[in-house]
Order: C-alpha cells, then sequence, then structure tokens
C-alpha cells in the first residue's frame, strides 16, 4: 500500500517501465532478436548486443558524428536514438556499407575506396561516421560544391585534421558518379 501524502491523497508514482523488452531489428540486410532494455540507445545495441563496433561511441550526445549510421538511407547520430525506435527499419553501419553498392570493388564501397586513396583518416577513430555520413550526404543529392560538402559534413568531427583529405574524397566519389 502507497503512503497517505496529506489527508488520505496517495503519492502518484509513475508506471514502471519492464526492465526488458523483445525488439527485431534489421542491421545489414539480417534481421536480429534482442532482448534489451527500452532506454537502450541504437548505438548501444549495436556495440554491446550485435559485436558491430565499427560504430564509435565518441561523446554520446549528437556532438561529434563518431556514431553515424544511416536508418532508411539517411544519417543518424545512432547514440540519440532509441533502438525500439528503429523496428522495422533498414539500419546499415559501416560494417554493411560494401553491401550497399553492388558493384564494390574488392569488397569496398567507392568511398571507401576513395578514403584510402586520398589518406583521408589519420588515426582513424572518426573514419566509420565520417564514411557512413558522406553516404549519406550521396544519398540526399544536395551537395554540389565543396563547400556544400563541407556544411553537410559539419556534424562529423575529426579530431585529427583530416578535414581536406576527407572532402577531397567525397569530392571525388561525387564526380565519377556524376560522369
Amino acid at each position: 500500500m502507497m503512503p497517505a501524502v496529506e489527508s488520505g491523497t496517495l503519492e502518484k508514482r509513475p508506471p514502471s517501465l519492464p526492465s526488458v523488452q523483445t525488439v527485431t531489428l534489421t542491421v545489414n540486410g539480417k534481421e536480429t532478436k534482442l532482448q534489451i532494455a527500452p532506454w537502450t540507445t541504437l548505438l548501444d545495441a549495436l556495440r554491446e548486443y550485435m559485436d558491430l563496433t565499427g560504430t564509435k561511441k565518441g561523446c554520446d550526445h549528437g556532438q561529434c558524428g563518431a556514431c553515424t549510421v544511416l536508418v532508411n538511407d539517411k544519417r543518424i547520430n545512432s547514440c540519440l536514438s532509441l533502438a525500439i525506435m528503429q523496428e522495422g527499419a533498414k539500419i546499415t553501419t559501416i560494417e554493411g556499407i560494401a553491401g550497399t553498392y553492388t558493384d564494390a570493388p574488392a569488397g569496398l564501397h567507392p568511398l571507401q575506396k576513395s578514403f584510402i586513396e586520398r589518406d583521408a583518416f589519420q588515426c582513424g577513430y572518426c573514419t566509420p561516421g565520417q564514411i557512413c555520413s558522406a553516404v549519406g550526404l550521396m544519398n540526399e543529392g544536395n551537395a554540389k560544391t565543396t563547400a556544400d560538402i563541407r556544411e553537410l559534413m559539419s556534424g562529423n568531427i575529426c579530431r585529427c585534421g583530416a578535414y581536406t583529405n576527407i572532402v577531397d574524397a567525397i569530392e571525388d566519389v561525387l564526380n565519377e558518379k556524376a560522369a
């Protein structure tokens, strides 16, 4: 029985949440059922429950872009989304990026190949998020100039400062696609 607060009224408490629930996620073309707490972020579900550690945890506040993945071909910060919110969506992580491109040479997406050719990474920590964001940028079709690429990629931070090479790598792929 709940304690009386004043003159016979009962203290109100919020309803309790289940400690775990079943969530079905489709990640990189594979459907997986997880038993997770309802407050588990998509980032933690990918890394901790599915062993997809290519998606990085940087700031865990949606400010660095290290956790960028594609949901229905659009880029999101996976640290800001609950896993249960993505049930029924098509999720693509860096591990599945090459599979999104049917003519992937040597198992690489053209952006992955261009990042290597342009040396568009140093420590590599931000690279998975940078590549996922760049694929999303290409899917959006709004990047027409170098300034557009810089603006549209501004949500992805590279602490090593490889921005010039990252933009060059993206431009190379966009120019190939336009040719």
